[in-house]
């Protein structure tokens, strides 16, 4: 599997505070990488870092396996665009301008591939209208076109849906989903609205005071979130016999000698019937029904 990231040991501190503290994270090609953390947990830093805005305190990164020490890393860095906190647009120009200067900035001449930017992202139509009066969702996705001039692999882009309305968060949601389809743009992505970056993510990694805490697929967080019933018994020998034959439930896991998960809606007294008729006590149930924020604030120990 192919990198376009990896960091390790990623260390910045500030008058001898960790705000990013050994950080080893890493996003393959092709995923959209939802990077969660509370404010002041250490993401955007760890974004300027990769960046190459700041300059670290310890450990190393490399970005399509070049790394940050070597020459190579400017090549490597012109494959990737990035929106840091705010896009960075000239308030008296049109969207058409902003690109054009964009376009220079990284040497390139040929202005053929604005309308096309322009068009992916919905601004075809702005004409002489001033960014400065452009709508949050405008500016946005005039940001995420300059992010896209030189045709990056790879998009770094720090809560772009932070302060948009439901229209908004929509559009930027599908815009970035076909550029991770169509284009295969690999994307890092921070957002506080979980149940959107739920949406949109293949992985995520979580950061709490600048340790990164976890990394996980998609699909792993949606089986630990799964909706289940955690049933405590005196024996789990019978249990399974007692679910398949007695119940009919086959969609369950044994746990331990005395615990059993359920992965199906039962009616608990059913069970509890069933379970006694068969000689096992049940002690306890617990129903699990988690979403992604509940597992953030599992992990990291509840509101902060």
């Amino acid at each position: 599997m192919e990198y376009v990231l990896r960091t390790y040991g990623l260390t910045k501190r500030y008058k001898d505070v960790s705000v990013v503290n050994n950080v080893s994270m890493n996003i393959r090609r092709g995923e959209i990488y939802g990077f969660v953390g509370r404010n002041g947990a250490g993401k955007t830093t760890v974004m300027r870092l990769i960046c190459g805005l700041i300059g670290k305190d310890g450990g190393t990164y490399e970005l399509f396996g070049k790394s940050d020490g070597s020459a190579a890393i400017n090549g490597a860095r012109r494959r990737t665009g990035a929106i840091i906190e705010t896009p960075s647009v000239y308030p008296e120009m049109t969207a058409y301008q902003n690109l054009k200067e964009q376009c220079l900035a990284l040497g390139i001449s040929d202005e053929k591939v604005i309308p096309s930017l322009l068009a992916y992202v919905g601004l075809e139509n702005t004409g002489k209208k001033k960014a400065r009066n452009f709508s949050l969702g405008m500016r946005q996705r005039l940001g995420i076109a300059m992010a896209l001039v030189g045709s990056p692999d790879f998009i770094i882009l720090d809560e772009p849906v932070n302060g948009l309305d439901p229209q908004g968060i929509v559009e930027i949601r599908e815009l970035l989903l076909r550029l991770n389809r169509e284009k295969s743009i690999t994307i890092l992505i921070s957002s506080h609205i979980l149940g959107e970056l739920s949406k949109l993510a293949t992985c995520y990694g979580f950061i709490e005071k600048g340790n990164l805490l976890k990394e996980i697929s998609a699909a792993e967080l949606e089986e630990a979130c799964r909706k289940s019933v955690r049933l405590s018994v005196s024996d789990t020998e019978k249990v399974p016999y007692i679910l398949e034959r007695g119940l009919g439930l086959t969609d369950f896991k044994i746990l331990s000698d005395t615990e059993v998960e359920i992965y199906t809606d039962v009616k608990i007294g059913e069970v509890a019937l069933a379970l006694h008729a068969g000689g096992i006590e049940l002690f306890r149930v617990r129903e699990k029904d988690e979403d992604l924020e509940g597992y953030f604030l599992n992990l990291v120990g509840g509101v902060g």
